[in-house]
């Protein structure tokens, strides 16, 4: 999926018009939705610093934008091969089904947190536990999400330490 695809995606989601999104951003209310239109469209391509303000509008990562191309079987093999060049996914399989995994004990680990919090929210959505809507904020500010919850954690710490030395 390409980022114009993604823009359009958040946009509809957030209940946005072009036009309501192209002001946002900066351009002039006469230009506005023909420009988001072009970039929705794939003819204009977003640089980097209005890829960070269209997803700060969006309330999503930018990372979520920039995703790869994967709209066609070949694009997701490649982004797959990609993975395994970079990270060590490997296929294989267990108990007879195929599955994807990692070959080194570097890319586990490197995963295994993030993996696990993907893990836990899922199945909180799965048994009903949190919303469609809050499950996806979780993954569409991925990992916003994660620092967030950290320094919460942090501020539940420290609180709990200062309140034990009084």
């Amino acid at each position: 999926m390409a980022i114009g695809e993604r823009i359009r995606f958040f946009r509809n989601l957030r209940g946005m018009t072009l036009k309501v999104l192209g002001t946002a951003v900066g351009f002039s209310p006469r230009t506005a939705e023909v420009r988001m239109s072009q970039y929705e469209k794939g003819l204009r391509t977003p640089k980097a610093d209005l890829t960070e303000h269209l997803a700060h509008l969006l309330q999503v990562s930018p990372d979520a934008l920039n995703v790869p191309d994967i709209d066609t079987y070949q694009g997701f093999m490649h982004t797959l091969f990609a993975i395994e060049d970079l990270y060590g996914l490997q296929i294989g399989k267990l108990d007879g089904e195929l599955c994807l995994h990692f070959n080194s004990i570097d890319a586990r680990l490197k995963f295994r947190d993030d993996f696990n919090a993907w893990y836990t929210v899922l199945r909180r959505y799965q048994l009903g536990e949190i919303s469609k809507e809050e499950y996806d904020r979780w993954r569409y500010t991925f990992p916003e999400v994660k620092a967030r919850e950290t320094r919460d954690r942090l501020d539940a710490l420290r609180q709990n330490m200062a309140d034990s030395k009084e």
